[in-house]
């Protein structure tokens, strides 16, 4: 999760966006007291997502409109010779290498070394002299090309948002040769338009290839941006990736700070004061998320309140509840339980009745929450029956991690109170084997089953937000008292950058 995180996930890309920026964002006087989620991307991401540089660039190059370049010059002896190229083309295009840097406070500076480009296209000419007559050639032509980019990137507020100004664009020729119809060896009349239009095509290559990296830029940047909001984003609940203070570059690391508001409806999370400091992350990994107890206790309200905390389990999920031990006392409690009922006929519903409480500690997250269970029956030929329900106040912790492409979580220490407790076979409430035996069940394996739908409803909501396309190395999931940090090593997925392109070129 930051500006650019699937949420996770902008500094992640924030090679890939160039906005411009027009206006800064007004900040409170503390640069963390409101923060609820920060990304912090290292020098070695950096230099990863460098890499895929090369495409952008030559994407740029490739998609730049050059338009027609005209000229005229008086000349001695020949009088004025007007010259125009048309049908400008890149024909062949590498790059030599690419170096990123991170000045502290200030930019981030990609430079691309020895761009070699092939352009071609069609050169008409015409002069008139005093002694010559009017005449006009049309020839094909090729220019040969070296060139060194530069871009400094800073990082600006753009409507509460993280945006980049790559307007800082610089071209450096290192050589620009001019080839009429396939002849290397230009004649001085080749050479005299050479010349001519040397300087002139030189502004005109800068003027479109900056111009078409930006424009470029600007579709990438939608295009994270899009991914990110929706990342953080299923149906009503929403997180606000809004920028609670100035983003930072230091010489080894990017990190971007959002309030992390959770947003439900009409219900909305409220500012609180953060537990951040920069201190808490280092720079030994790639990728770095750090979260609030306040926004992911937050998160868990909005689900609550979208009744997300609801399930329902039957068949052979229900019976393996209710036999996890073959002894004469748990077949006394089913037989009583159920009444005689199929397991196929019968329903266990089991629910949140007040918004969870989540409490990080370096053991894990602890949750808090009064659950409800509902067991019907449905006799043949009959409405449904509750036969058991219970109220109970459970305290659990769970342990989180990300391994080959799931959410993992596991419970540890956990109690159980139970405020409520009905049963049609024993209305009295006299024989304890019905509570005892649903105890020890919800603390074995009850517990451990509703984690596994949560674990399971989060992996694949993770994974149809994309998060299943990167390939994510070694992720770490590490909670401290009020917050979680995620850490992780990452290889970009070059094919989903090369689809965007091909798609929006």
């Amino acid at each position: 999760m930051c500006w650019a995180g699937r949420m996770i996930l902008g500094i992640f890309k924030i090679l890939l966006v160039l906005v411009h920026a027009s206006a800064a964002c007004e900040f409170g006087p503390s640069p963390y007291r409101t923060t609820g989620i920060v990304c912090r991307m290292t020098k070695p991401a950096g230099l990863l997502l460098n890499q895929e540089t090369a495409q952008v660039i030559q994407a740029a190059f490739r998609n730049a409109k050059f338009p027609n370049i005209t000229g005229e010059r008086s000349v001695r002896l020949l009088g004025k010779v007007a010259y125009g190229l048309t049908n400008i083309q890149v024909n062949d295009l590498s790059i030599e290498k690419s170096d990123v840097e991170l000045k502290e406070e200030d930019a981030i500076n990609i430079a691309i070394k020895n761009v070699t480009a092939s352009f071609k296209g069609t050169l008409t000419y015409g002069y008139a002299g005093a002694w010559f007559l009017q005449l006009f050639h049309s020839v094909d032509f090729e220019i040969e090309s070296s060139i060194d980019l530069q871009l400094n990137i800073k990082l600006m507020c753009q409507e509460d948002q993280l945006a980049a100004d790559a307007s800082d664009c610089y071209l450096t020729f290192h050589k620009l040769t001019l080839h009429l119809q396939g002849d290397k060896e230009p004649g001085w009349l080749k050479q005299l338009f050479t010349d001519f239009i040397s300087f002139t095509l030189k502004l005109v290559l800068k003027r479109e290839v900056c111009k078409e990296i930006n424009s470029l830029a600007q579709m990438l940047a939608n295009f994270v941006l899009d991914l990110a909001v929706n990342f953080v984003q299923d149906k009503d609940i929403i997180v606000d990736l809004s920028l609670a203070s100035d983003s930072v570059i230091k010489t080894g690391y990017i990190e971007s700070h959002h309030k992390g508001l959770v947003l439900y409806k009409n219900y909305s999370s409220i500012l609180s004061d953060s537990a951040f400091s920069p201190s808490l992350l280092t720079e030994s990994r790639m990728l770095y998320f750090w979260l609030s107890e306040h926004t992911l206790s937050n998160l868990a309200s909005a689900a609550f309140l979208d009744g997300r905390l609801v399930l329902t389990i039957r068949g052979e999920k229900l019976q393996a509840l209710f036999e996890m031990e073959d002894t004469e006392a748990q077949q006394k409690v089913v037989q009583m339980v159920f009444q005689g009922t199929s397991y196929n006929d019968s329903v266990a519903k089991v629910w949140s009745l007040s918004q969870p409480q989540i409490s990080l500690q370096p053991e894990g997250t602890v949750v808090k929450s009064l659950v409800a269970v509902e067991v019907s029956i449905f006799p043949a030929e009959e409405e449904s029956l509750v036969v058991l329900y219970m109220e109970k106040e459970i305290t659990v912790t769970i342990q989180a991690a990300y391994a080959e492409k799931k959410l993992i979580l596991q419970p540890l220490d956990s109690s159980i109170e139970f405020k409520v407790f009905k049963c049609t076979s024993d209305p009295s409430g006299n024989d304890p084997s019905i509570r005892n035996f649903m105890q020890n069940m919800i603390s074995v394996v009850g517990i451990p089953e509703v984690i596994s739908s949560i674990e399971s409803a989060l992996t694949s909501l993770m994974s149809n937000k994309g998060l299943n396309l990167f390939d994510i190395i070694n992720p770490e999931i590490i909670t401290r008292k009020g917050y979680v940090i995620v850490q992780l090593d990452f290889n970009f997925p070059h094919h989903l950058l090369l689809d965007f392109l091909q798609k929006k070129l």
